[in-house]
């Protein structure tokens, strides 16, 4: 099970824009990315949470897991994701997205710490391996 940990400052009150976009391919293009953090130099929660883009989290001691044995980004687009809906009983809005599954993956890809659902804006495919490419917001999960 995946429960969000905190949202970083930049994605505050934009979670659920973020999604929606996507739902419903605003720009066309757009997906959320889910990219593993290694366990090796992470940052604090305090440190992550005041980054901006992806490319910000992973340009300190924090790193995505290498791209290579068996580990990739996702990337997660409108027909992967349910509609946004408000749960007016319950006083609140649940996105979710589908549970991720990793086959395959190394031990020489080192431990993983957590996960980070990244918006990235009317482009292909899952970005780069550098960790570049213009993602707007990012909410770090962990895994539980």
């Amino acid at each position: 099970m995946t429960v969000v940990d905190f949202v970083s400052n930049v994605s505050l009150g934009r979670t659920a824009e973020f999604h929606h976009r996507v739902k419903v391919g605003d720009p066309a293009g757009s997906a959320l990315l889910v990219v593993a953090l290694a366990t090796a130099g992470l940052e604090s929660d305090a440190a992550l949470r005041d980054k901006d883009s992806l490319a910000d989290l992973v340009a300190g001691a924090t790193n995505e897991v290498p791209i290579e044995n068996g580990y990739a980004r996702k990337a997660l687009v409108a027909g992967d994701l349910n509609v946004v809906a408000p749960d007016d009983v319950n006083d609140r809005l649940d996105l979710d997205i589908p549970d991720q599954t990793w086959t395959s993956v190394l031990s020489a890809s080192g431990g993983w710490s957590k996960l980070v659902i990244c918006y990235r804006p009317g482009e292909t495919g899952a970005g780069p391996a550098s960790g570049s490419g213009g993602q707007e917001g990012y909410h770090r999960l962990h895994r539980q």
